[in-house]
Formats: C-alpha cells, structure tokens, sequence
C-alpha cells in the first residue's frame, strides 16, 4: 500500500517563515480547498491519504515534507532549519512510528526534508538555509547501514534542494540549472526548466504519476511532450508560503 502522509492547513499559516519571498496576503479558506484538491489528486495517483494531527499554531505545519525523511528501511526525524518549525517533528514521528523504526538528526545539525531529493541509492541533499554540513554528516551515518550514498548539494537562489531539483521519472531530474548544477544528479538525466518560469522544477513524482503546477506551463509542455502523465493541482495559495507540491506530504510505501 502507498501512503502519503498529509496535516491540515493551520488557521496560523499567514505567520509562516519566508526567506525568499515578500509577504502578501493568503486566504486560508482558498489554501484549504487547494490542500484538498492535492490530497485528492494524491489518491487519484494511488495513495492511501492519512492526516496526521493538525497543528493549528505552527504556521508552516502543512509542509509536512520538511520534518521527514522516510526509506524502506527507516524514516530519518528531521531537525529544521528554522527553530520556529522543531515542534512539527513530534507528531510525524508518533504516525510513522506506526510505518518504519525511527532515527533523529540531532544538534548541531539542521535538515529540512525539502532538502533531500533521492534517486535509487544515492541521496542528494541541499546545503544552504535550512540543512547544514553537520545534519548531512547524520543523514549519511544514519543511512550508510542500508548502502546509502549521501552527497551534499550546493544550493543558491531557493530556499530547498526540491526547489530547484525534483524526479520526474526513474531515470531523470527536472531541474532549474541556475539554483543547483545539473552535473551533481549525474548519471541521471537532468531535464531543464522553460528559462521563463525558474519556480518550475517542484513535481511530486508518485508511482508513475506526476503531480504538477498549472502555473508553469511551457515545462508542462516539456513534460508532456517526454510522455508524462500529468494530474494538475494549484497551490498558489500555499505558494505564497514558500510552499510547494512535494512539501505537503510523505509519500512511500507501507
């Protein structure tokens, strides 16, 4: 069974942490819908959609993603890059103690989930605000057991590695060349961004589904035209959180 963890959007999310956008206006109630219609896009894809409980005073809470990191063989408790999100951990850890044993990144290390982009064996992890040298070194203790190759990414211009990189297929990268150079994912192949939309490299890949963003469509269509199957979810409420479609769940494999 393919489960993809989820937690509601907090009524505090107007509070959120932003490192590289401006503040404006979000409307929860429209955030909430939009987180709907992604969880629903989620079952369509195949997943079990389970909420873990809602954190309605943890503004950032509905980025699930960042508090995790979850293997076959174990999920990784993250520690996150900003101290304002450490309480989120808690509650993902009580509901995938249920699913996988449990380790933790501990101080002085920081990791954000968002930071950690995994292709087979080899587990590329974005160095910038929100992960450290130190909470990479624990990543890569923690995983080095099950054959694991850590690597840390440097990563500029985005506030994740997921910003700037994600899977779009067993075999290929969507990736926006000038936040993370495409060469480090080798042998991957590293499919570029249109120039003109440089927010477009988040797709959550499911199965062999992917979810996207109609906000970007010229890399749609580049997409579209490598034979992806598309499901199309807005987030744009979440987007002004720095939020993005990988964020809002845990996806893996009961």
């Amino acid at each position: 069974m393919r489960v993809a963890l989820t937690r509601a959007v907090p009524r505090s999310l107007a509070r959120c942490e932003l490192t590289h956008l401006a503040r404006s206006p979000i409307d929860v109630a429209l955030a909430a819908r939009q987180h709907a219609a992604y969880e629903g896009a989620l079952r369509a894809a195949g997943c079990t959609v389970v909420r873990i409980p809602p954190e309605p005073d943890l503004p950032d809470s509905v980025f699930v993603e960042d508090t995790a990191v979850v293997l076959d063989e174990v999920a990784v408790i993250a520690r996150p890059g900003a101290p304002s999100r450490r309480a989120e951990t808690a509650s993902t850890a009580a509901a995938l103690g249920h699913y996988r044993r449990l380790v933790t990144i501990e101080e002085p290390g920081t990791l954000d989930g968002g930071d950690v982009l995994v292709g087979g064996q080899t587990v590329f992890v974005g160095v910038g605000a929100r992960s450290n040298a130190d909470g990479v070194r624990q990543l890569a203790c923690h995983l080095a057991p099950f054959g694991y190759d850590v690597r840390g990414v440097e990563v500029a211009g985005c506030l994740h590695l997921k910003s700037a990189a994600t899977r779009v297929s067993d075999s290929a990268v969507l990736v926006n060349p000038s936040f993370v150079d495409p060469r480090v994912f080798e042998p991957m192949e590293a499919v570029s961004v249109a120039p003109e939309e440089p927010s477009a490299a988040n797709a959550l890949l499911v199965g062999g589904v992917l979810i996207y963003s109609p906000a970007y469509p010229r890399t749609l269509g580049i997409l579209q035209r490598r034979g992806a199957q598309v499901i199309l979810v807005d987030l744009g409420e979440l987007a002004k959180a720095e939020g993005a479609l990988t964020c809002c769940s845990l996806v893996f494999e009961s």
